[in-house]
C-alpha cells in the first residue's frame, strides 16, 4: 500500500521563467545563446531542496543540469542553443534527503553533541545510503553500501566526507519530486536577431531611364550593398503583374499602356505566385541573381502576398478561393471609400479552405526550393491567425532555418500574437516613435518587458508605403537622424534603400507615402551620387558588426541628458560597451548635459578614461560622471562613443587604428 508521501508531496515549483503565456507559446533565442532558466521552489521546514533543469532539442537526447540556489527559494540553471529548431525545458525539484540530514549532522558534531547520540544520528544516515543503493550502478552501490557500513560501525567522522555527499546527491531516488510544465524555445539562427536588410525594386536596375531592369541588372548592384553591409536584399513581389484594372502612376485607377503597374497585383496569364515576370528575366535571371548573392554572403529575401490580380491563374482554376458578391462577381479589396480593383483577396474560409492553405504553403515551399530562406510577408494580420499557425508550424518544422518578416502595421496585440505564433521578425511603430518620450516609452516595451522574450522588432525608417513628415520637413539631418536610431536601438533593421540614401522625400499630397512612388512606376537611380548616405550606411554597418553591445536588443539602458531633444543610451556586452547620443532636432544645434552611471558602465570615479567617437574619429578623455554634449545637426547630428577605460599610452601608441 502507499503511503500518502507518495501521493503528494511537499516541494512546490511556484513559477519558471522564462515562459510566455504559461508557457503557451515559445520563447526565442538564437543559435549559441545561453537562455538562463529562473525557479520559484519551496518547502516546509528546513530541509534542503536539489533541482533539475532538463533540456531536449527536439528528436535529440535529454541534458541534465544541476541548478544552484541563490536565495529567496530561487534556483537557476542555463543552456546554450546548439543549432536551429525546438528545444523543450522543464525543471524538477525534490527533497534533499541526504543533504539535509548531513547539514543537521554536522551542525550536531560541531555542537560537541555526546558521541553515543551521534551514532544514534548515525543509523538514519545509513538507512538512507542503503535506500540510495537499490538502484544505483554497481560501483556507486558499493560505495553507498560502504558509506552505510561505516556509519552502523559507529564512524562519527564519515558523514563529513563530501565524497558521501557527491554519491548521494548522484543516486537519489527522488522520492516526492515534483516537475514543472514543459516549456519550449523556438531556436532561430543569429541572422533573425541581428541583420540589416536593404529593399529595392529590380525592375529599377537598369541605368537607362524607364528601362526595365532584369535580375541580371539588379545583380550589378549586388556587391554594392555588400559593400554597404547590409546583410539581406529583400525584393518586393517579383512575380507576373496584372493588367485588369492596372494602376497608374501614384496609384492613379487607369494605368497608360506603357505603365509597369503595382507588383502587388500579382498574377496573369503567364503565371502566378511561383512565377517570375518575364521583363525581369523569369526563373533563370532569379536562379543566377540568388547565386551571386550567396556568392557574395548576401541572402534574398522575397516578399509574399497573398492576393491576386484578377489575371492571376487562380481566378479561373478556383474561383471558389475568392470571396463573391450577390451577383456573382469576384469582390474587389477595398477601405471604403478606397478601391482596390486590381487586387482580389483569397478567401480563407472557403469550402475548399484546406486545399487553398496546402496550395500557399506550397508557394513557400516552391521558393524555398530555389534556395530562399528569409520571406517578408505582406499584411499577415489580415489573415487567419490559426493558418498562420499552422503554416508556419510545418515550415519551421521541415526548414528551421527560415526567418519570417511581419509587415503587420495593426494593433499591439495582434502584432505580438503574430510573434508568438511563428513570425521571427516584425515591423514596428519605430517610424511613428519621434519625440523622446515617444521613443523612451516604446523601446521599453520591447526591451524590458516580457515582450522581448518573444517579439523581434525591425526598426524601418521608411518603405514603399510610409514617407513619414518628419523626413519631408527635416531633409537630410532627419534621414540621418531616423537611420541611426534604426541601426543603433535595434539589432534588426531595414530600409527602403534608393529613396532614402539619395535622401528623396517628396510627399504624396494627399497620402504618407513617396510622391512618384516606385510601387507604381520605374525609377532610375544615381548609384555613385557623392551626396548620397551610402557612406553613413557602410560607416554605421561597420560599427554594428565590430561591436558585440549593438547585436543585442534586451541590453539597451537610457541615460539621463538634460534636453528635451537629445536623446541618449547606452549598450553593453561583455567588455563592450557603447554610448549613443542623438539629436531629435533635425534644424538647430543641441546640447545637453549627459550623467554617465559610472559604476555600471565600469567607469572610476576619480581617474579618467577614453571615449573614441566611432562616426567622427576623434578621441576624447573624460573624468567624472557629467558631461556637456553639443550636436550640430548639419555636420552630424548624433554621436556613437565606444567606451575604453583606459586613457592611451605611449607604450600602446597604436592600440586605436
Amino acid at each position: 500500500m502507499k503511503s500518502a508521501s507518495d501521493r503528494w508531496s511537499r516541494v512546490f515549483i511556484v513559477s519558471v521563467s522564462p515562459r510566455v503565456h504559461e508557457g503557451e507559446w515559445h520563447i526565442k533565442r538564437t543559435v549559441g545563446e545561453r537562455v538562463n532558466v529562473t525557479a520559484d521552489i519551496i518547502v516546509d521546514g528546513h530541509d534542503q531542496l536539489c533541482a533539475g533543469l532538463y533540456v531536449t532539442r527536439l528528436g535529440g537526447a535529454t541534458e541534465e543540469i544541476r541548478m544552484t540556489p541563490t536565495h529567496n527559494d530561487e534556483y537557476t540553471g542555463s543552456f546554450v542553443t546548439q543549432t536551429p529548431g525546438l528545444y523543450t525545458y522543464h525543471v524538477r525539484a525534490w527533497i534533499d534527503r541526504y543533504g539535509s540530514w548531513q547539514q543537521q549532522y554536522g551542525r550536531r558534531f560541531h555542537a560537541d553533541m555526546p558521541e553515543a547520540e551521534l551514532k544514534i544520528e548515525l543509523l538514519d544516515g545509513a538507512a538512507l545510503l542503503k535506500e540510495y543503493a537499490v538502484n544505483a550502478h554497481l560501483d556507486a552501490r558499493d560505495q553507498l553500501l560502504a558509506f552505510a557500513k561505516r556509519y552502523t560501525g559507529g564512524d562519527i567522522q564519515a558523514p563529513l566526507e563530501e565524497e558521501s555527499l557527491q554519491l548521494a546527491l548522484a543516486n537519489d531516488p527522488q522520492k516526492g519530486a515534483v516537475q514543472s510544465a514543459t516549456l519550449t524555445v523556438e531556436v532561430d539562427r543569429k541572422l533573425a536577431a541581428f541583420a540589416a536588410w536593404y529593399e529595392f525594386f529590380p525592375r529599377s536596375s537598369a541605368n537607362a531611364a524607364g528601362m526595365h531592369g532584369t535580375f541580371d541588372d539588379a545583380a550589378l548592384h549586388l556587391g554594392r550593398i555588400r559593400d554597404l553591409g547590409f546583410d539581406i536584399v529583400y525584393l518586393p513581389p517579383i512575380h507576373p503583374i496584372g493588367t485588369t484594372f492596372r494602376k497608374g502612376k501614384d496609384n492613379h485607377p487607369k494605368a497608360n499602356p506603357n505603365e509597369p503597374g503595382s507588383p502587388w497585383a500579382i498574377g496573369s496569364p503567364d503565371g502566378g505566385h511561383t512565377s517570375v515576370h518575364k521583363e525581369l528575366g523569369g526563373l533563370p535571371a532569379f536562379d543566377r541573381f540568388v547565386k551571386k548573392a550567396g556568392k557574395l554572403g548576401l541572402e534574398v529575401a522575397l516578399d509574399i502576398a497573398f492576393q491576386c490580380s484578377p489575371d492571376h491563374p487562380w481566378v479561373k482554376e478556383h474561383p471558389e478561393w475568392f470571396r463573391k458578391r450577390a451577383d456573382n462577381s469576384i469582390r474587389y479589396a477595398e477601405n471604403p471609400p478606397k478601391k482596390y480593383q486590381d487586387v482580389y483577396p483569397l478567401n480563407f474560409e472557403c469550402a475548399d479552405w484546406r486545399a487553398l492553405w496546402e496550395e500557399l504553403k506550397n508557394v513557400f515551399e516552391f521558393w524555398i526550393k530555389r534556395g530562399i530562406r528569409v520571406f517578408r510577408v505582406d499584411n499577415p494580420h489580415t489573415k487567419p491567425l490559426a493558418f498562420w499557425t499552422w503554416c508556419l508550424g510545418r515550415l519551421r518544422t521541415k526548414h528551421p532555418d527560415l526567418i519570417f518578416l511581419a509587415e503587420a502595421f495593426t494593433r499591439p496585440k495582434i502584432m505580438y500574437t503574430l510573434a508568438k505564433l511563428g513570425f521571427n521578425n516584425s515591423y514596428t511603430y519605430f517610424t511613428w516613435r519621434n519625440t523622446k518620450e515617444e521613443i523612451t516609452e516604446y523601446l521599453r516595451e520591447l526591451t524590458s518587458t516580457n515582450v522581448a522574450e518573444y517579439f523581434r522588432p525591425s526598426f524601418w525608417p521608411n518603405t514603399p508605403d510610409i514617407l513619414h513628415e518628419y523626413l519631408v520637413s527635416g531633409g537630410r539631418p532627419a534621414h540621418i537622424i531616423r537611420y541611426v536610431l534604426a541601426a543603433t536601438l535595434s539589432p534588426v533593421y531595414g530600409v527602403y534603400g534608393p529613396p532614402y540614401e539619395h535622401i528623396l522625400a517628396e510627399k504624396h499630397p494627399d497620402r504618407e507615402e513617396y510622391a512618384n512612388n516606385e510601387k507604381y512606376e520605374i525609377r532610375t537611380w544615381n548609384w555613385n551620387d557623392p551626396n548620397s548616405l551610402q557612406s553613413l550606411f557602410q560607416a554605421m554597418n561597420r560599427i554594428r558588426k565590430n561591436n558585440a553591445a549593438l547585436q543585442e536588443l534586451r541590453n539597451l539602458q537610457f541615460l539621463n541628458i538634460q534636453n528635451p531633444l537629445m536623446l541618449a543610451y547606452w549598450k553593453n556586452s561583455g567588455t563592450n560597451s557603447i554610448i549613443c547620443i542623438v539629436s531629435l532636432d533635425p534644424f538647430q544645434v543641441q546640447e545637453g548635459e549627459l550623467h554617465l552611471p559610472l559604476e555600471a558602465l565600469n567607469l572610476p570615479q576619480a581617474a579618467p578614461f577614453q571615449m573614441l567617437d566611432l562616426l567622427g574619429g576623434e578621441r576624447y578623455i573624460w573624468q567624472g560622471g557629467t558631461h556637456s554634449i553639443r550636436v550640430d545637426p548639419h555636420i552630424m547630428p548624433a554621436k556613437i562613443f565606444q567606451v575604453l577605460r583606459r586613457v592611451r599610452t605611449e607604450a600602446d601608441f597604436d592600440y586605436f587604428v
